[in-house]
């Protein structure tokens, strides 16, 4: 028996701003961050459990702050009993009456509870010596189905009926695991698209994309029409006619809005429209889903929990979900979304645009395909290129696939000189950022670090 003796938190940024990387129509200047987690315990094998919350900077201490509310539930509590019965571990920290009216079951408490919750799950794999798509692959559908709160959601799904698309899909698990093993799960790239890119750096990015293997790419859309004609119009010429490019407006728009502005990029045959209006609008997803048919309506990185989800699916709000590893408490609540998704015949793409998402979504994908829907063709997981560097399981992305990571856990553990060096605002690049601040302050000249002034090793950090 084992007792957790330490929960810490780390408030890790990246400066990913200074190069655009990450910008959109709503968040213009993102830097990629992580409100981190690390849970430890006395059983001397050496396993620790790692989780974060994914955020875009400002806010960043806020998400850590909710963890570090969390660590009563944790400290010198018997891990054993925890990690044997994830399920009635998520309720207890996701029922708490107290934390629970901040939300309920949404917000930065519902985050945060999603990465303690991911960091257990992170330490249950490695102490099974398994990746964690494997691990939940192997569970049985009784297993399976008692991680799920299925409170809210049984009007759509229920406990029985999730048992029958478990058990529907058990015969086949280990020729799918094969069938992964040799080819891997597709992706497609956002690389190329970031909004603050210039038009030359799209064309170059996007050959590079289709050089690399994948089949589609995205393309950051919403501030301003005749831009985005301009830059659909390079990225069809590069990419050519048979690549798929979808288009992500990030909730820029309203709901007619949304719609008149698709009619001017409809002509470029656009694979989806993502987040085109706020992630809470169901009726309005419905109604630009309708409005901008056959092009399918994309949507998920913010949608808050899986009882949002099930109304989408209902109301026909979506035709690609996007699930995404740290927005909604964590692996239990997706794979109650993965559970809806097959039982109305959605197809799941995640959401991986941020600082380790790549890494910890891929295991919630390959778990789909070999336990639930059974499916991959037409599903792809989103691939950007930053910051991979810095885990200790980076993803293997190669031939437009990404490949099944064999190393045990859930992929979200960082290198600890990344954290260090990373964390805010003490950490050895910040006080270095800070220090040329102040220096060009103190010579007349104004702003933080900018990328001319960054060590070119540091450049290959961020």
């Amino acid at each position: 028996m084992s007792t957790i003796i330490a929960v810490e938190t780390s408030d890790v940024r990246f400066p990913t701003s200074r190069n655009l990387d990450g910008s959109d129509a709503m968040n213009p200047d993102p830097d990629y961050s992580a409100a981190y987690v690390r849970v430890v315990t006395d059983s001397g094998d050496g396993h620790e459990g790692h989780g974060f919350v994914f955020t875009i900077g400002r806010g960043n201490d806020v998400e850590t702050a909710a963890i570090k509310a969390l660590t009563p539930y944790l400290l010198g509590r018997n891990a054993e009993e925890l990690l044997g019965n994830m399920g009635a571990t998520w309720k207890e920290l996701a029922h708490d009456s107290q934390l629970r009216w901040l939300g309920p079951e949404k917000g930065v408490m519902h985050m945060a509870i999603g990465a303690v919750v991911n960091a257990l799950w992170d330490l249950k794999s490695k102490r099974a010596g398994l990746p964690l798509w494997r691990l939940l692959a192997q569970m049985s559908p009784e297993e399976l189905v008692d991680l799920v709160d299925f409170r809210y959601l049984s009007d759509a799904l229920t406990p029985a009926e999730a048992l029958e698309i478990l058990r529907a899909a058990e015969p086949g698990r280990a020729g799918r695991t094969a069938t992964l093993l040799a080819e891997g799960y597709p992706g497609y790239t956002t690389t190329p698209g970031w909004l603050g890119y210039s038009d030359e750096k799209l064309t170059r990015l996007a050959h590079e994309a289709v050089a690399a293997g994948f089949k589609q790419i995205k393309l950051k859309v919403g501030a301003d029409l005749a831009d985005d004609v301009r830059r659909l119009r390079a990225a069809r010429a590069a990419v050519g006619p048979d690549i798929l490019v979808a288009v992500d407006a990030n909730q820029r728009w309203d709901v007619e809005q949304a719609i008149e502005w698709m009619k001017h990029l409809a002509p470029f045959d656009i694979a989806w429209v993502e987040e085109p209006t706020s992630p809470d609008d169901i009726l309005g997803h419905a109604a630009i889903a309708r409005g901008v048919a056959p092009i399918p309506v994309a949507t998920g990185e913010h949608v808050q929990n899986r009882v949002v989800f099930k109304q989408m699916l209902q109301a026909n709000a979506l035709q690609v979900l996007q699930i995404d590893a740290a927005r909604v408490a964590g692996v239990n609540e997706n794979v109650a979304i993965l559970l809806l998704a097959a039982k109305f015949g959605v197809r799941v793409c995640p959401h991986a645009g941020g600082v380790g998402l790549c890494e910890a979504v891929q295991h919630l994908s390959m778990f789909d395909f070999v336990a639930v829907s059974g499916l991959k063709h037409d599903r792809m997981i989103e691939f950007v290129d930053h910051l991979h560097e810095h885990f200790v399981t980076p993803i293997d992305v190669h031939d437009g696939c990404y490949w099944p990571p064999q190393a045990p856990g859930g992929g979200s553990e960082m290198h600890a000189a990344s954290v260090a060096e990373y964390t805010f605002p003490h950490g050895a690049f910040w006080v270095a950022d800070a220090a040329v601040s102040a220096a060009r302050a103190h010579s007349g000249h104004s702003g933080a670090l900018v990328e001319a002034e960054i060590d070119p090793t540091e450049k290959e950090l961020v």
